[in-house]
């Protein structure tokens, strides 16, 4: 039995749609305290270990299983951005996105008995255009609080797409989780058919 350490509804939707089968269980997990005990590593490293950590999480509870944990984490000029918490706080994300260089890290972690046994990082760079004040207003009329749940304030599937004019790394790794090294790993641990 396969466990997503997650109820996003992006990661839930692209294993739905790669015919996974699996059963959504939320970690409860401080991402905030993990974040910053890990202060000064890099991002990727960060998600690493967050999604390692919610993998780790559900598996204490779910001792069989092969428990899936996946995490993603924005990083524009340095600097780190969590989900936003209201909508001011979106607003000043994505006016301090314009213009810039997004980093999006998205990372995975396979745990079955409170061990790991496979883990994978990958990043995308989206190139975000500039935007008027205008269009922050009225994206976020459109799209909050849908984004308040998304790293770097968008839905890349729905009206966030227009936030970028060049997007370099994989589809599925903008979405929130490295599908395909995911899919590769579950048919090494025999959880899918080879």
């Amino acid at each position: 039995m396969l466990i997503l350490a997650s109820q996003s509804g992006s990661r839930k939707a692209m294993l739905q749609a790669a015919g996974v089968v699996f059963e959504a269980v939320p970690a409860h997990i401080d991402e905030r305290a993990i974040e910053e005990s890990q202060s000064g590593k890099p991002p990727e490293v960060i998600a690493l270990l967050l999604a390692e950590q919610k993998a780790f999480a559900v598996s204490c509870e779910h001792r069989e299983a092969l428990v899936l944990g996946s995490d993603s984490l924005v990083a524009v000029d340095g600097k780190r951005f969590d989900k936003p918490h209201s909508r001011e706080e979106a607003e000043a994300h994505l006016c301090f996105f314009s213009g810039r260089v997004m980093h999006l890290h998205s990372a995975a972690a396979l745990v079955r008995d409170g061990a790991t046994l496979w883990t994978h990082a990958a990043t995308a760079t989206l190139h975000v255009r500039e935007m008027s004040e205008e269009f922050i207003t009225a994206y976020l009329d459109a799209e909050w609080p849908a984004v308040a749940g998304c790293v770097g304030v968008f839905r890349i599937e729905g009206l966030g797409v227009q936030l970028f004019e060049e997007i370099d790394g994989d589809h599925f790794t903008v979405l929130g989780m490295p599908l395909l090294p995911v899919l590769g790993a579950l048919r090494d641990l025999h959880a899918l058919p080879r």
